[in-house]
């Protein structure tokens, strides 16, 4: 158990429930939830503080795709199976992690996220009503699994952050969905991907319980909150949450390749 004082503790916790609530409504929650636990246990190995920060997680999104699934209209078939290949891109994308320089992808990863802020601005419909009420093609489902499964599973396991922001972002232009039913579906993918890396950092013995339990309780809160709030207000809200947190991610990705 590392030394950290009730106050370091407390300010973790409600971090932790923040990061639940944009996680539910979005994903991205890992933006906040990291880099508090970076300084508030500054002495740990970087495996434990990833590990810790997956047990936490995973009790947020998991409560937030429960939501999902009873009030909003996922298909939880479709999104078990790009989950089950998010899951597999995410273990390769790990393998490959030591090999590759982050700070060559960041500005790669800010490019493609200022092209899809532009995107979702000068189209103010995007994500806000569904394009084709049909159930989506098996061409298009393939291509949810290659893309949002594979490919940002992929990415989630190679350098990982805003992954549940494209997964969202993914899932609503490829198969059509409304930004709702798009977060809903990406809670499940992010349940599978989360299990994974824990299953593998507990293997490890990278994760710090004591400080995770209390963490995953607010965390847990916070992911239900914003699961109901998104449902309550609908894709115009989510839509709001949706370019806050692409441009926080900018700006951390840049402080990240230029101001650390």
């Amino acid at each position: 158990m590392p030394d950290i004082s009730l106050t370091t503790l407390a300010v973790l916790c409600l971090t932790a429930a923040a990061a639940g609530w944009i996680d539910a409504v979005v994903g991205g929650g890992g933006l906040l939830q990291l880099p508090a636990l970076l300084v508030g246990l500054p002495h740990m190995a970087p495996a434990h503080v990833l590990g810790t920060n997956k047990a936490v997680a995973i009790w947020g999104t998991s409560a937030a795709a429960v939501a999902y699934a009873r009030k909003a209209p996922v298909d939880v078939r479709t999104a078990a199976r790009i989950g089950l290949a998010a899951l597999g891109g995410s273990l390769a994308g790990a393998f490959f992690a030591a090999g590759i320089d982050s700070a060559v992808l960041r500005p790669l990863i800010m490019a493609v996220l200022l092209a899809v802020l532009a995107f979702v601005l000068l189209r103010p419909t995007f994500g806000t009503t569904v394009v084709d009420p049909a159930p989506p093609t098996r061409r298009r489902v393939l291509a949810a699994i290659l893309v949002a499964g594979l490919g940002i599973g992929f990415y989630d396991g190679l350098i990982g952050p805003g992954t549940g922001t494209f997964l969202v972002l993914a899932l609503a232009g490829i198969l059509h969905m409304n930004l709702v039913t798009a977060s809903g579906t990406a809670k499940i993918v992010n349940v599978c991907t989360n299990v994974g890396a824990l299953v593998t950092f507990t293997a490890q013995g990278a994760v710090l319980w004591q400080v995770a339990a209390p963490m995953a309780v607010f965390n847990l809160a916070g992911g239900a909150l914003g699961a109901r709030m998104a449902l309550k207000r609908g894709s115009g809200f989510v839509r709001g949450v949706l370019v806050v947190v692409v441009l926080a991610l900018v700006c951390k990705l840049a402080y990240d390749q230029w101001g650390g």
